[in-house]
Order: structure tokens, then C-alpha cells, then sequence
């Protein structure tokens, strides 16, 4: 427009040559390709989903707080009589959302990575199943993509069962998120949950659980695996007292998503999350990814490198309502084996070496 006024500006007459030029400039401007829309809609979709995880519950609960010193209280109220009413509905099966888990935002976030699901054998619907993804990674987005949305097909591939996915049962204290969370399938990783969806939901149904938590996030680096399970076999008890059958799942690419910040031994941030790990099991972590304007900055947005999930070979188990440790070591040793098994037949196929192997903790 600049341009425009200008060319007038010197010959008040109007030469349609230079106000041809200057439309011709302007028109010549390249507009975003399809590809770079594309591009900024799948980091749209990432940003809303960290966002999600990371303020919504406490921004609704400061909203309803704020909401009680105004002339809207009665909404506070309101809400706070349905919290308490509806305070067991976790533990019970949830309110899973078909809508809310085939929204298109799932498809541009499964596309920034780009996140795939691998099936190598089939799960019937006659039977439950407890599915171990593994590594837990920073923020679990491989298991979060592929048993929370419908983007990558899971009911396609695995038709007649119903996934969920287990997560902190903290999340579930906080008001609006916790509806956010069970409309896409998420339930509380507790026994009680799993054990009602294991038991009391009929079959066909998946509870995809990241075995290792959160304290196998501080040893979550590109390039190195590291898996916090030999003693983590509660979820194998479960599978026994109900005769779940169990499902060893593993997520290439996972641990490459963001760069931890490691703290030397002696450091006092070191020490800190020493002390975190000695009394909680667990520790926080520090990381970065790329940034939201550009790919070159630090952020907290996760890096967009591929992540493959292969679901493993299942675990035929036993329904014995009181198992013996013997028969739970038994059954646990039999899932790392098909884990390990699962990993080696993999890993040089989607980016690791051969010499690469698991390391079990």
C-alpha cells in the first residue's frame, strides 16, 4: 500500500504504469503454501495439548474460586454438588467420548511427530487385557496418541476393543479437567479402576498402563532405554486375580521427544531430587524441547521426531483369584521376556542399533 501512495505521490496524474508496478509487487508476495499451513495447525494442536495438561485444571479451579464472589456463585455451587455426587465415576469406567476422541486436532497432533501404531498380533474380544507401554518417556505422548485418540487407528486394527488408558489419580481431583480426561478414555491408575474395567465391564477392553511412571522419566535420554520394572508387578497380580491377559508394548522414539537437563552428582539441585526420589519413589525432572516460533529456540514443546508404538505378543494368563508371589514372579519373568523379545525384533528397524538393548532396573 506504501508502494501504491508513492507511485501517486510522484505523478498526481495517476500513471497506471506504476500503479500497475506496485499492484504487480504486492500481488507477487508469496502467500503460505499448503504445507506450511499444515505445519502450523499440527503445532497448534501440540500447544493445546501440552496447555491442557499443564493449566487447565488449575485455571477452572481458580475460575469457579473467582465465580463465588460474584453474582454467579450459584455456578461454583452447582458444580461443586455434581463433584461430590459424581466423585466415583473414575473408578467406575469413566464417561469415554467416541466424539471427543475422533476430534480432527487429534489427527494434526498424531501428524507434528508423525506418532504410528504397529499391530503384530491380534487381541480378541472375547478376553481383557492390560497393555504395558514402555518407556514411560517425559510426557507419554506414543501412548497418549494411540489409546486415547482414534488417530491412529487402534480400533481399526484391533476391532471390538475398547482401549483406556490408566494416568495419575491426581488429575482426577481437579474440577473440568477431570471430564476432559474421561472423555477421552482415561481412568485413574489404580487397582480399583483397572480392576472394574478387568472385571466389571464386560471384555474387549485394553488398560494401557506406562509400567515404569514417573520415576522412569529422570533416566529418559535420546539414545538410551532404560525401563524401572523389576519391581513394578503389581499390574501382573491384577492380570492374574482376573484373568487379563498381559500385552508388552514399546514406543520407539519416545525418549527422543525432549532433552532432559541432568544434574552432576554433589549439585544441589542434584540433591533435591535425591531427596524427592528417597521419600515419593519419584523425582522431578527438567527438560526442554523446541520452541513455538521456532524450531532452532528452547521450548516446551516436544521435538517433531517419529515415534512408532508396536503392540507386543499377549501373555496368555491364568484367571487365580489369590496368586502366590512364585506364580506372580513366574508370570512377570514370562512378560519381560516377551518384552525384551518385542524390543530386539524392532529396534534396528526404527533407528537403533543392533548392539542396543534394554536395560531393566
Amino acid at each position: 500500500m506504501k508502494t501504491i501512495i508513492a507511485a501517486y505521490s510522484q505523478n498526481q496524474s495517476g500513471s497506471h504504469a506504476s500503479i500497475q508496478a506496485a499492484l504487480h509487487t504486492l500481488l507477487t508476495v508469496p502467500w503460505p503454501s499448503k504445507r506450511d499451513f499444515r505445519a502450523v495447525v499440527q503445532l497448534l494442536s501440540v500447544l493445546q495439548w501440552m496447555l491442557s495438561f499443564l493449566i487447565m485444571g488449575t485455571a477452572i479451579l481458580l475460575f469457579l474460586t473467582y465465580l463465588v464472589f460474584t453474582s454467579f456463585w450459584p455456578v461454583s455451587a452447582f458444580y461443586l454438588a455434581w463433584l461430590i455426587f459424581d466423585w466415583n465415576t473414575p473408578e467406575k469406567g469413566g464417561r469415554s467420548s467416541s466424539w471427543v476422541r475422533n476430534w480432527s486436532i487429534w489427527y494434526h497432533f498424531r501428524d507434528y511427530f508423525p506418532i504410528q501404531l504397529v499391530k503384530t498380533h491380534n487381541l480378541l474380544p472375547t478376553h481383557n487385557y492390560i497393555v504395558g507401554i514402555h518407556p514411560h518417556g517425559i510426557l507419554c505422548v506414543g501412548a497418549f496418541c494411540n489409546f486415547v485418540t482414534y488417530s491412529t487407528g487402534f480400533c481399526e486394527k484391533f476391532p471390538g476393543i475398547k482401549p483406556f488408558l490408566a494416568t495419575l489419580a491426581g488429575n482426577f481431583r481437579m474440577p473440568g479437567f477431570r471430564e476432559y480426561l474421561m472423555s477421552g478414555g482415561l481412568c485413574p491408575v489404580t487397582q480399583k479402576a483397572i480392576e472394574h474395567l478387568i472385571s466389571r465391564n464386560g471384555t474387549g477392553n485394553a488398560v494401557a498402563i506406562v509400567v515404569g511412571g514417573a520415576a522412569e522419566a529422570l533416566s529418559c535420554q535420546p539414545g538410551v532405554t532404560t525401563l524401572i520394572l523389576n519391581k513394578r508387578k503389581g499390574f501382573v497380580r491384577m492380570a492374574l486375580r482376573h484373568g487379563a491377559h498381559l500385552v508388552p508394548a514399546f514406543s520407539f522414539g519416545e525418549n527422543d521427544l525432549f532433552q532432559q537437563v541432568l544434574f552432576e552428582e554433589g549439585t544441589w539441585m542434584r540433591k533435591v531430587q535425591d531427596k524427592f526420589k528417597k521419600f515419593l519413589g519419584f523425582a522431578p525432572c527438567f527438560f526442554y524441547g523446541r520452541g513455538f516460533i521456532s524450531a532452532h529456540s528452547r521450548g516446551f514443546l516436544p521435538f517433531p521426531r517419529p515415534v512408532t508404538t508396536i503392540i507386543g505378543e499377549p501373555v496368555t494368563v491364568p484367571k487365580i483369584e489369590q496368586p502366590t508371589c512364585e506364580m506372580v514372579d513366574l508370570y512377570h519373568s514370562m512378560y519381560i521376556q516377551s518384552l525384551c523379545k518385542l524390543f530386539n525384533d524392532h529396534k534396528v528397524k526404527y533407528g537403533l542399533s543392533e548392539t542396543a538393548e534394554l536395560r531393566i532396573l
